[in-house]
């Protein structure tokens, strides 16, 4: 099955680097030049990543993103940015984009951005994709990766596919540190220097979701110094309630 990308890029030179490149690659690309256009396709066509520019005119990328989000669509999204700041980046992770690449950026660079978001994406559709690993209950926390589902207290937890995929990499290692590097690599795909803070925005989101005190963590605790660690240190259970 061909992989359907929308690019929601007003810059039309920029759209047609990115769109050229990607279909280059065997990838359907569609477009969009504004925010309300990209929305509209975005809800209603069957995408599997859209690259999205923050700086759109009218509505911009981060109102997009929302919109996506409170609608329940969790196609993945890469945020094209030129702002510099790191605020604006971790404001964009902050409403649900899955990764960002500032301007100006290298093709091979987003290349292999792309590839990493579409393999996590197909793992996320497949819904055998863990097939021999057993749902994990921790106390109150229970994490089914056959279903991609995680309930906390008997309560279902809605989590974005990267979200539930860094959740499982925990889950299954519990009582390891982790570095930021490594769950750069083990959950996105990828290790880049200075792109740390993209685990720190989506350790936040997730603690948001399943912390019962997101300012006092106990399932996904911080190693001052180093990185993150799971909080349960064995398995309750072997198979979910």
């Amino acid at each position: 099955m061909q992989k359907r990308i929308l690019v929601i890029e007003d810059n039309l030179d920029i759209a047609n680097l990115v769109s050229i490149n990607l279909r280059g690659r065997h990838l359907f690309v569609d477009h969009a030049a504004n925010g309300e256009i990209g929305l509209k396709r975005a809800l209603g066509g069957e995408y599997h990543l859209v690259i999205l520019d923050i700086m759109l005119p009218g509505m911009d990328g981060m109102d997009v993103c929302r919109a996506l989000r409170a609608e329940k669509v969790f196609t993945p999204v890469l945020m094209l940015t030129a702002k510099t700041s790191e605020l604006d980046r971790v404001l964009g992770l902050e409403v649900g984009a899955d990764d960002y690449l500032p301007k100006p950026f290298s093709i091979p660079e987003l290349v292999a951005r792309v590839n990493a978001i579409l393999r996590r994406e197909h793992q996320y559709r497949q819904p055998g994709i863990e097939a021999g690993s057993e749902a994990l209950v921790f106390d109150e926390l229970e994490i089914d990766p056959s279903k991609r589902r995680v309930r906390r207290d008997n309560r279902e937890v809605e989590l974005t596919a990267k979200e539930f995929d860094l959740l499982w990499q925990f889950a299954r290692h519990p009582g390891r540190v982790h570095t930021r590097a490594q769950l750069l690599d083990s959950v996105w795909g990828y290790g880049h220097d200075g792109f740390e803070h993209t685990v720190n925005s989506h350790i936040n989101r997730l603690r948001a979701k399943i912390e019962r005190d997101p300012a006092h963590p106990c399932v996904i605790t911080t190693v001052w110094g180093v990185g993150y660690k799971f909080g349960y240190d064995q398995v309750t259970s072997g198979s979910a309630k």
